[in-house]
């Protein structure tokens, strides 16, 4: 980072430019040289500031400026445009936290994001060498909580350093990513928890569908006001058709906070529009095709891609008809979440004085029976009750529990995870929502010690649940004896005696032979290191060599890990990068050919670096002898 500070002070044009004509100190006065020519202090202000706002001055040159004389000390004051300047050309996205300008001092946060930044690289450098061997604990962030810089600049290196161009950094790309992913959960978390204690009048559906999205998807630039906008702008559309067909229509003139519509045939010419606007013009729909797709609750998606489930696309119908001052309310219907419409007294709890709306089914109006039509068998009277925003939330943090454990091809279960964290929020004390987020952590072999902890809050909520409990405080419990005697990583070089038979280095892109995966290895070993049970189910002793040959350990394009016999895998003559998350975990870069080891996998194959440089000249010069 200071390299791109201060490059531009030995440039061949800038020194000789910003030289002062007087010795530095000097005061204000003209100052005219022997020859008649004036200095450079001696030029109008506005010019002076022109100049020093020039993007080919960095920050360390502004420093060097300002010590040569009372007058361009001034200039470069931290409240003016200078250091305002650049700050922005720095840092352009960091400018929507300030709503006022008046007033900062922009060298003061230039100071600050620029040691937030050496802070935020210093850390993920930490990450590689503290949690190489395991998955970083959940006291792992410990050090990232009570930062002492603001957050944003913290978030905004992190931010950086992902964005960095190439194939090259992955491990600080994987460490930064972690980092930023527990951050923003973190405070995410917190504005839903907030969310959650409003009084029902201040609840907005809309809000909440975000705080789910967001915590979902943390590195997406995902923001309540780029939303509200949007749905705006949908609103937008639906006055211009409204005033189409009724220039004095209320809604045309209706404000948050007034008073709702009342009069039927009113609410209905908004609800007509509503149906135009968004299945007619917009072309939204519900997505048949792929009904069960996380992208269908996630609101930013819905948005974006015109389609959702029942109960997203309800939560933007329901909002724009609101923001038109038409009152609709949310139905927790069974596998198919409805909105009612009220036609008798309001907060009638007669269920036939109510219309039901199916967003899902372009807007069509239904009546109780139609209802029951719609999913197929009768249903009692509570379901057709008006439930709150929490509820709402609840019910979409289901659906995406149970795509979560639908999930089979995410190995790292993150859907889940985030899912179990949400429904977790709101309701801390479910109990099978905790066991079962002690199963995924136990499944997973992460945080032991944040299982124990679960485990024991199951055991003081609910007694009866002392077998399951038991059987998984055991298995933990031993888990964490056999990490504390583990002695660290074994270093193998391949050049022993032990390790003759082993053809292949970690960083070689592969294939498998039989099955067709793209691969890369990260560790191996002389032989099958499985245990008898693992050697029988995946029936290693068909194999012509059997468990007596080396295998290893790969990243598997489709996400996952696997542990591979050498006569299964060959080179892939046409490697491409391997789109697995934990990559950076083991490679600091891709070069095209093969994985460079990142330093901590170095340590454990010394000699493999060197092996893999030679294996892909050797497969290379081949393949051009072939060709030739």
């Amino acid at each position: 980072m200071a390299a791109a500070e201060g490059t531009a002070a030995a440039g061949p044009t800038a020194a000789p430019a910003l030289e002062p004509a007087s010795p530095p100190g000097a005061g204000d006065g003209p100052a005219v040289a022997a020859t008649g020519t004036l200095g450079l202090t001696d030029l109008p202000g506005e010019l002076l500031e022109l100049i020093l706002c020039c993007r080919s001055l960095g920050a360390a040159d502004l420093g060097h400026v300002a010590c040569t004389c009372r007058r361009l000390r001034e200039l470069c004051q931290g409240g003016g445009n200078v250091w305002r300047r650049q700050f922005r050309e720095r840092w352009p996205s960091l400018l929507k936290y300030y709503s006022h300008t008046e007033g900062v001092n922009w060298l003061e946060e230039y100071k600050a994001r620029q040691s937030a930044g050496l802070e935020a690289r210093r850390m993920v450098a930490s990450f590689s060498k503290r949690f190489f061997s395991e998955h970083v604990p959940c006291n792992g962030f410990s050090d990232i909580e009570d930062l002492g810089c603001p957050g944003h600049f913290f978030e905004d290196e992190l931010m950086s350093i992902l964005n960095m161009e190439g194939r090259k950094a992955l491990t600080w790309k994987y460490y930064a990513k972690k980092i930023l992913y527990f951050l923003r959960q973190q405070k995410i978390l917190k504005n839903l928890k907030a969310f959650l204690q409003r009084p029902e009048d201040h609840e907005s559906f809309l809000e909440g569908a975000v705080l789910i999205d967001q915590y979902c998807n943390p590195l997406a630039d995902i923001c309540l006001k780029d939303i509200q906008s949007q749905v705006e702008s949908i609103t937008d559309q639906v006055r211009k058709v409204l005033r189409g067909k009724n220039c004095r229509h209320p809604s045309l003139a209706f404000k948050a906070g007034g008073a709702m519509i009342t009069e039927g045939e009113l609410q209905s010419q908004v609800l007509e529009a509503i149906n135009y606007v968004l299945y007619d013009q917009l072309k939204y729909r519900g997505n048949r095709m792929d009904y069960y797709n996380a992208l269908n609750l996630y609101i930013h998606q819905v948005l974006g891609r015109r389609t959702g489930i029942p109960i997203s696309l309800s939560v933007l119908y329901l909002t724009i008809a609101r923001q038109l001052g038409v009152r609709l309310e949310p139905v927790n219907f069974p596998s198919h979440f409805l909105l009612r419409w009220c036609q008798g007294v309001e907060g009638s709890q007669d269920i036939f004085d109510y219309i039901y709306i199916d967003a899902f089914g372009r807007g069509k109006q239904l009546t109780v029976k139609e209802c029951e039509y719609l999913i197929g068998h009768h249903v009692t009277e509570e379901f057709y009750g008006v439930v709150s925003s929490k509820k709402v939330l609840q019910r979409m943090v289901g659906n995406l529990l149970s795509l979560g454990k639908r999930e089979s091809t995410d190995q790292s279960y993150q859907l889940l995870r985030d899912s179990l964290d949400l429904y977790l929020a709101m309701y801390p004390d479910h109990v099978q929502h905790l066991l079962l987020q002690a199963r995924l952590y136990f499944h997973l072999g992460i945080w032991p010690e944040k299982v124990l902890d679960i485990l024991q809050h199951i055991q003081t909520l609910d007694p009866s649940q002392h077998g399951a409990v038991g059987y998984l405080v055991q298995h933990t419990l031993e888990h964490i004896e056999r990490k504390k005697e583990e002695i660290g990583l074994e270093v193998k070089h391949r050049s022993e005696e032990k390790h003759r038979d082993v053809c292949y280095s970690v960083g070689l892109v592969m294939k498998h032979k039989r099955y067709g995966y793209n691969c890369v290895i990260y560790g191996w070993d002389p032989t099958c290191m499985m245990g008898h049970e693992w050697i029988r189910n995946m029936n290693v002793h068909s194999l012509p060599h059997g468990h007596h040959q080396p295998f290893y350990n790969v990243l598997v394009e489709d996400g996952s890990c696997r542990y591979a016999a050498q006569e299964n895998l060959e080179y892939n003559t046409e490697p491409q990068e391997i789109s697995h998350p934990d990559v950076g975990r083991y490679f600091s870069e891709f070069t095209g050919t093969h994985y460079v080891a990142n330093t901590e996998l170095e340590i454990r194959y010394p000699e493999d670096s060197e092996f893999v440089c030679e294996t892909v000249q050797n497969i290379y010069s081949t393949k051009k002898e072939d060709k030739e």
